[in-house]
């Protein structure tokens, strides 16, 4: 019953910091109230891009054409799209059990809480038992955040989780936010025949992405056929008919679209309700827990990482943070996250990739800039391939040639985002990168190519 160490939570945060805390020589447990992996393992990134997949896959048949290929009869099972999603889930939760048995990480089953003393509570089948433990981190994570005026009803009115498992495609949907969750399930119940609409408070879609991606995605999207509302906002759904009666606030007026769901995809809520924090005087800020670079909380001995905190709430953050946070624990000396070097991926079609200031971002900064761009519709691999859409932007220093953002829009570039980020940890220049040869015929090399142009030494456009 007594730990060096226990993490509350067994997402991508917590299993993994569990791990390694295990690998550093402490005793560990990991307190988990539902399915080992949390929610990016169960409910969110890795069955989402399985779902992706599916919709990919469908979309490369219809088009087979294209390609020479004569394809007769196609169609998607919805019902089998949705269990295959569910099946890739499911293994990798039992990976992680697999793994965390292999590390010693002993898995605590139930309801956890922080209390007074180096102490958590968990709770299972009524029962409570009570753990000791040096070092208490919590890594609870978050859920789908519910609007005022936007209540989810789980069957009309849905979160991220819903959209996951609903029985058919509806043909009409309308998606509430165009973060990364509101534009890949917009590709997705696209792909799968769904009429969808997407409805955006601010000017542009994938908001916090450089605008020229967001105008690209914008293109792409209506020429697949969803409808876009920005600078729109819900007001209300009217869910006692048989569908849903969706009034949307325009720069134009009000008007009212009829649908089967809405998706309300405006973001995350983190869960520190209910865990202790109270109780044991942990401070938080707006939902959030307050921590230190190495995620102490103002409580000794209690820590926090992952979407608990007002960081990226990303699942590669969460795990980054629960290494740090460990290895400092066990008397190591790890650097504190560079929260400015953090990669953001989503995987629609386009898929978009990014990783520092964007383009408004740089100038607002005070910086004299260089920005280049190079499109796909110039890339040999991407004619070879059939994905055109899109392009690479890179943002650098004029005067030091610091690489200050990376911005990218096309097919496969979430595998491509890397280079800019490790180039960027190494203070790599825009001359390096341009010197560095890359492969051709790749994607990748338009990465060179855009580099070439912000330096006017481009020669493919």
């Amino acid at each position: 019953m007594n730990y060096d160490v226990i993490v509350l939570g067994s997402g991508p945060g917590g299993y993994v910091t569990a791990i390694r805390a295990s690998q550093l020589g402490l005793k560990v447990a990991v307190v988990e109230k539902e399915s080992l992996g949390g929610i990016c393992l169960n409910w969110g990134c890795i069955p989402t891009k399985a779902l992706l997949k599916s919709a990919q896959v469908f979309e490369y048949i219809n088009h087979a054409e294209d390609f020479g290929i004569s394809v007769k009869d196609v169609n998607a099972d919805f019902s089998n799209i949705i269990k295959r999603s569910r099946d890739v889930a499911d293994g990798m939760s039992k990976g992680i059990s697999y793994l965390l048995k292999k590390n010693k990480v002993e898995v605590i089953n139930g309801y956890g809480k922080v209390k007074k003393g180096n102490k958590v509570s968990v709770t299972a089948d009524g029962k409570s038992t009570e753990y000791s433990s040096k070092h208490i981190i919590i890594a609870t994570g978050a859920r789908s955040r519910e609007l005022p005026n936007l209540p989810q009803d789980g069957k009309k009115v849905i979160g991220y989780r819903e959209a996951l498992i609903l029985p058919k495609a509806p043909k009409k949907m309308v998606i509430v936010g165009s973060g990364a969750i509101g534009v890949e399930f917009a590709y997705f119940y696209n792909a799968m025949g769904s009429d969808v609409t997407i409805v955006e408070f601010m000017p542009n879609i994938v908001p916090v992405e450089d605008v020229d991606v967001s105008k690209q995605l914008q293109r792409s999207f209506k020429k697949s056929g969803i409808k876009i509302m920005t600078k729109s906002s819900v007001e209300k759904v009217d869910t006692s008919g048989i569908g849903c009666k969706v009034l949307i606030k325009t720069q134009k007026g009000e008007e009212t679209i009829e649908c089967d769901v809405v998706l309300s995809a405006v973001g995350i809520t983190a869960n520190i309700e209910n865990i202790g924090l109270e109780e044991v005087g942990i401070k938080t800020d707006k939902g959030r827990i307050i921590v230190d670079d190495y995620y102490n909380t103002n409580v000794s001995g209690y820590y926090a990482i992952g979407d608990v905190l007002p960081n990226q709430a990303l699942a590669h953050v969460a795990s980054a943070e629960g290494i740090t946070c460990v290895e400092k624990i066990a008397g190591h000396s790890p650097e504190p996250i560079d929260y400015g070097n953090i990669p953001g991926c989503t995987y629609a079609s386009p898929e978009i990739a990014s990783v520092g200031m964007t383009e408004a971002a740089a100038k607002e900064a005070g910086y004299e800039i260089k920005v280049g761009k190079f499109p796909f519709t110039a890339s040999g691999k991407a004619s070879a391939a059939g994905h055109k859409d899109g392009f690479v932007k890179v943002i650098f220093d004029a005067k030091y040639g610091e690489w200050l953002g990376c911005h990218m829009i096309g097919y496969n570039v979430t595998e491509m985002i890397a280079e800019a980020v490790v180039a960027r940890k190494l203070e790599t220049t825009g001359h390096e990168v341009l010197k560095a040869v890359h492969p051709h015929p790749t994607m990748s090399e338009a990465v060179m190519e855009a580099v070439a142009d912000a330096y006017d030494e481009v020669i493919h456009i």
